[in-house]
């Protein structure tokens, strides 16, 4: 049964940093696509960062330079270093994960619908 779940939310003020990890089990993780998602109250769900198994990454052009997506293959955990935030960076944040690749590289990887499985969410709260 494929599990992910997601950890190291909280309330920080704004300029603040948090770092969200997500563990994936039950899950061949060095053969996925991986993500980084958000929904804030009030609005859809919105792709935040991707990588895919060699490294390959793609960025929302509201999180670039701020925020940081990486994975270690060894301990089956994705991360998302999250520096200078803002309130408007308050969410629920999910990963989420498919096999196979990130869309060919395409922005459509930063759409749920490329997704199979997904974390239960970790909330993010950022006062201004």
């Amino acid at each position: 049964q494929v599990q992910l779940v997601e950890s190291g939310g909280g309330s920080v003020q704004s300029g603040g940093s948090l770092r969200l990890s997500c563990s994936v089990f039950g899950y061949t993780y060095s053969r996925t696509c991986m993500a980084w998602f958000r929904r804030a109250p009030g609005k859809e769900r919105e792709g935040v960062a991707v990588i895919d198994r060699d490294g390959n990454i793609r960025y929302a052009d509201s999180v670039k330079g701020r925020f940081t997506i990486s994975q270690d293959n060894a301990k089956n955990t994705l991360y998302l270093q999250m520096n200078s935030l803002k309130p408007e960076d308050t969410a629920m944040y999910y990963c989420a994960a498919t096999y196979g690749d990130c869309a060919g590289g395409s922005s459509y990887a930063l759409f749920p619908n490329h997704y199979n499985y997904w974390g239960q969410g970790t909330q993010v709260t950022v006062s201004s």
